[in-house]
């Protein structure tokens, strides 16, 4: 299933595509597509409906985030090893983690803006897990299991405020707008192997990202295990794996966004973002 989020920021409404690519509104049949909604029980009760049974959308509707109230927003640094030799990075011998703050979430094609005396505003493709059934210390051989579905992720980054004002990463990570989702939560059977998946980033045109999950460092299994060593994890909650090479900061000379530029970004089965910049 590919299933969306549609209508004004902070009213959305739960909807499914039908074959025809058309949105099919599921607000009778579940209050959200978050929380209790992503559990296995559910998926499979909207899986049994059929598509042409649901009151059709009309016109084109704003398309929000694919899942709403998110709990955590957990993302894992330098996980494609091209990616880590462009930023003059090591690969990890464990998993990078850091997050993203909730309010920076936004729809697919929501504009993002550039901060307040932002100078190295960037861009990452990723491809995003949504946790369906909670747990803590998840075995790697379970951990798919506990996946809801998958979807595209801009993990937009301010590398000044991310590398060189001191700390964590998180205050260039987490600005808001920086954490486009969607357009769909597809889910796992659409989605049979998350580890050879095509993805791309375009900047006005020019293509930066052009990528594959293959190249992946930890794969999702083991991402999905590892941090919930450190936390549990609960549905709706939303990992970021890591972006492919191609990012502004490794362009040489760096390339960075500015206001008023198109970034166009999608993987492989699971739809395309576009989003315009503007000045915060």
């Amino acid at each position: 299933m590919k299933l969306v989020r549609y209508g004004q920021p902070g009213q959305e409404r739960p909807a499914m595509l039908d074959q025809q690519g058309k949105l099919r509104d599921l607000s009778q049949t579940i209050d959200d597509l978050a929380g209790s909604a992503l559990l296995p029980a559910s998926l499979a009760k909207l899986r049994q409906i059929s598509p042409d049974t649901l009151p059709l959308v009309e016109g084109s509707p704003r398309i929000g985030p694919c899942v709403g109230q998110v709990g955590k927003f957990i993302c894992i640094g330098l996980n494609y090893a091209d990616h880590a030799a462009e930023t003059g990075a090591e690969i990890p011998k464990e998993p990078v983690v850091f997050s993203k703050w909730t309010s920076a979430i936004v729809g697919p094609n929501d504009a993002v803006e550039i901060p307040r005396d932002s100078v190295k505003t960037d861009w990452e493709v990723e491809l995003g897990v949504v946790i369906g059934t909670g747990g803590r210390y998840i075995s790697e051989a379970d951990a798919l299991s506990h996946v809801a579905g998958y979807c595209v992720i801009n993990d937009v980054s301010e590398r000044e405020f991310q590398i060189e004002r001191g700390g964590t990463w998180d205050k260039g990570k987490g600005c808001d707008t920086f954490g486009p989702l969607g357009p769909w939560l597809v889910t796992t059977d659409e989605i049979p192997d998350p580890h050879n998946l095509s993805l791309w980033l375009e900047v006005d045109g020019k293509r930066y990202q052009n990528g594959n999950t293959s190249t992946m460092v930890f794969k999702v299994p083991e991402v999905i295990s590892y941090l919930s060593r450190f936390m549990s994890l609960q549905p709706g909650d939303v990992i970021s794996t890591g972006t492919p090479p191609g990012v502004g900061m490794g362009q040489k000379p760096p390339v960075y966004l500015r206001a008023g530029q198109e970034m166009r970004l999608g993987i492989e089965g699971l739809g395309e973002q576009l989003q315009l910049t503007k000045q915060a």
